[in-house]
C-alpha cells in the first residue's frame, strides 16, 4: 500500500480520500453498496457507540463492512468476528475484550448477557450533519489456524495500513475481490487495499458454491484477487475458472507449491500470479511474482523494505511497521525483545531460494525423524493426477506414527496410484514416502481457507 495515513486516520477518510467515484462499490452475493453513498447515508447510529467496545458478528460480510466503515474513528475497539467463532467461545472473548455493545445483522442467537445488540444491516437512513470527530479505535482480529480458544491480536488501522513495498502498480478502477471471509487478516488487506487504492470491493459469501462466486467475479468485472492454494485448488476443480480473466492472482495462507502455481498460470496467462507471506501477528511480509515456489535468499537480512526477517532455528522470524501491537489478555508474547515475530513457519534453504515446508506444530514424527506434512503434500500435488492432497499422521506402537495421505484424483486416475507412490519415493526419503495412498472425493477446506487438519490419528481396528 503506497499510500499512508498522514491526517487521514480512520477508514472512511481513507476511502473518500481515494475518491467517492459512483462505480466505486461493495458487493456480495445478496446487495451491493456504493461508497458514495455512504457520504450521505447511514445505516446505524454509529455516535450512539462512541467509545464502546464493538463486536462485529453477521452471517453476510457486507453489514459488517459498512458498519465497519462508520464505527473506525469512533468505537474505542472493533473486533472483527467470523461467523464460525464457536459459541462456546463467544462468552470468554467479549469479557477477554471487554466487549460492551455487538453490532449484528440479526442472524446471531446466543448474546453473551450484558451485551447490547444494534441491529445492522444495508439500508441507508438520511446522515443529520456532518461526521463526528474522528479519534483512534483498536482493532481487534483472531488468529487464524489455532485450536482451541483463538488469541486476538491488536492493531490500529496505522499497522494494518503500514509501508509495504512491494512494487504492484493497480490501475485506477480496479475491482478487488478474495475467497478470504475479510473479518480475517488475509481477506481484510484485500478490502484496505480497495479502499486506499480508490477501487471497488466483490465480497465472497460464506454458503455460495465456489462456481458461483466464480461466475460472479467474472461478471463483475475482477482484476485482482486473491486466496489459499486450498481456496485456488477448488477453484480449478470446479470447471468455472474460467468465468473470470482477473490481471493479478494471488495466494497466502498456506504453502504454495510449484504445481498450484503452474496451474494457474496456465489458467489466467494473461495474469501475473504472485504467492506472498502474511500473518495476523506479523503483517505482510513479501510476494513473490518469478513463477516460483519458496522465495528469494536474498529477502532474508536485508533492512531496505518495509519488513525484515531473519531464520533462527528454520524459523521464519517478521519485523516491521505492520506488526500488531501485542496479544489481547494474558495469550503469550506476540514479538521478541527486538520486535520480531517467531511465524512458527519452518524454511529450507536449497540453493538461492528458501522453501517453506510447513508449521512447527504439525510436524509428524516417525521413529524421531521429523515430516512435515506441506512437504510431502508438494510431491504428491506435482503429480498430474493429484488434484489437491492432505498428509497426515496415524499411531504406530512401533514408530510412533506413520506418513498417511488423502487424494483427490482426477477422473479415471485412480489406476496411478503406484506411479504416484513411484514418484514420492523418488522425491522423498524413505520415512516421508506415505505408506497408504487414499483416494477420497474431497477434502475439507475451513472458513479461514485452509486445508482443514487433524492431529496424529489413533490406530484403526
Amino acid at each position: 500500500m503506497s499510500r499512508t495515513l498522514a491526517e487521514h486516520r480512520t477508514l472512511w477518510q481513507l476511502a473518500e480520500r481515494a475518491g467517492l467515484s459512483p462505480a466505486r462499490r461493495i458487493a456480495d452475493a445478496n446487495g451491493s453498496m456504493a461508497l458514495a453513498d455512504l457520504a450521505h447515508g447511514v445505516m446505524l447510529n454509529a455516535e450512539a457507540l462512541r467509545g464502546r467496545c464493538v463486536l462485529l458478528w453477521s452471517a453476510r460480510q457486507l453489514p459488517s463492512v459498512l458498519a465497519l466503515l462508520q464505527l473506525d474513528g469512533v468505537a474505542a475497539r472493533i473486533l472483527l468476528c467470523p461467523p464460525d467463532l464457536s459459541p462456546a467461545h463467544m462468552l470468554e472473548i467479549c469479557a477477554e475484550a471487554g466487549v460492551d455493545c455487538i453490532v449484528s445483522d440479526g442472524s446471531l442467537t446466543e448474546i453473551p448477557p450484558g451485551v447490547a445488540v444494534v441491529q445492522a444491516g444495508t439500508t441507508l437512513s438520511p446522515r443529520a450533519g456532518a461526521r463526528a470527530e474522528a479519534g483512534t479505535t483498536e482493532w481487534l482480529l483472531f488468529t487464524s489456524g489455532t485450536t482451541g480458544r483463538p488469541k486476538l491480536v491488536l492493531h490500529t488501522l496505522a499497522s494494518l495500513t503500514g509501508p509495504l513495498s512491494d512494487g504492484l502498480v493497480v490501475p485506477d478502477g480496479a475491482v478487488w475481490s478474495t475467497f478470504y471471509d475479510v473479518r480475517r487478516y488475509g481477506g481484510l488487506q484485500i478490502l484496505l487495499r480497495a479502499m486506499l487504492g480508490g477501487g471497488s470491493m466483490i465480497l465472497s459469501q460464506a454458503d455460495e458454491p465456489v462456481a458461483s462466486f466464480l461466475t460472479r467475479a467474472g461478471q463483475s468485472g475482477v482484476t485482482h484477487i486473491s486466496g489459499t492454494p486450498s481456496h485456488w485448488r477448488r477453484a480449478l476443480l470446479s470447471g468455472s475458472a474460467s468465468a473470470m480473466a482477473p490481471a493479478y492472482v494471488r495466494l497466502s495462507g498456506e504453502v504454495a507449491d510449484q504445481a498450484i502455481l503452474d496451474h494457474l498460470q496456465a489458467a489466467y496467462p494473461k495474469a501475473s500470479v504472485a504467492h506472498a507471506f502474511a500473518s495476523t501477528e506479523a503483517g505482510v511480509a513479501f510476494d513473490v511474482r518469478d513463477g516460483k515456489a519458496g522465495f528469494p535468499a536474498s529477502l532474508i537480512d536485508r533492512t531496505d523494505g518495509g519488513a525484515e526477517m531473519r531464520v533462527i532455528d528454520g524459523s521464519l522470524r517478521i519485523r516491521s511497521k505492520r506488526t500488531g501491537s501485542r496479544y489481547l489478555g494474558d495469550r503469550g508474547v506476540l514479538a521478541d525483545t527486538e520486535g520480531f515475530v517467531d511465524t512458527g513457519d519452518m524454511l529450507e534453504l536449497r540453493g538461492d531460494r528458501y522453501y517453506f515446508v510447513g508449521r512447527r506444530e504439525g510436524i509428524i514424527n516417525v521413529g524421531g525423524a521429523k515430516v512435515h506434512p506441506e512437504e510431502v503434500e508438494a510431491v504428491l500435488n506435482a503429480h498430474p493426477a493429484v488434484v489437491m492432497s492432505r498428509v497426515w499422521g496415524r499411531a504406530s506402537p512401533i514408530t510412533g506414527a506413520i506418513v498417511m495421505a488423502d487424494l483427490v484424483l482426477r477422473e479415471s486416475a485412480v489406476n496411478l496410484i503406484d506411479d504416484i507412490l513411484t514418484q514420492c519415493r523418488a522425491h522423498l526419503a524413505e520415512h516421508k514416502v506415505p505408506v497408504v495412498l487414499r483416494p477420497v472425493a474431497s477434502l475439507d477446506v475451513a472458513q479461514s481457507g485452509k486445508l482443514a487438519r487433524t492431529k496424529v490419528e489413533k490406530t484403526r481396528a
